[in-house]
């Protein structure tokens, strides 16, 4: 796993829709400062669908590396629109990476 090729990864597949930087505004998609262990749709400044709201999920790296895949199969209704990470390596690097944008 390497969090260098993780914020490669997320600059050109993620930064489109969102930010990690600490305090960092909402875009399209939430700001994912401090994502892991975080619930899901829990910023109260984004607009989340109730997909997202109500899945109950925690985004641990296990929770991030299966939505990673696909979203939409693993979040019906969700707005994140995003075919999904195939590769497993690029998936870890990325995990590895957003794991690093926290306290």
């Amino acid at each position: 796993m390497s969090a260098d090729k993780g914020a490669k990864i997320f600059q050109a597949k993620c930064s489109q829709c969102h930010n990690t930087d600490k305090g960092g505004a909402n875009g399209t998609g939430p700001n994912l400062y401090g994502i892991v262990g975080r619930t899901s749709g829990s910023i109260g400044s984004f607009n989340y669908s109730d997909a997202n709201k109500n899945s109950g999920l925690t985004w641990d790296k296990k929770t991030l590396n299966k939505y990673l895949v696909n979203p939409k199969k693993m979040i019906p209704g969700t707005k994140m629109v995003f075919a999904g990470l195939k590769k497993k390596d690029d998936r870890k690097d990325l995990i590895a990476y957003l794991s690093s944008c926290s306290d």
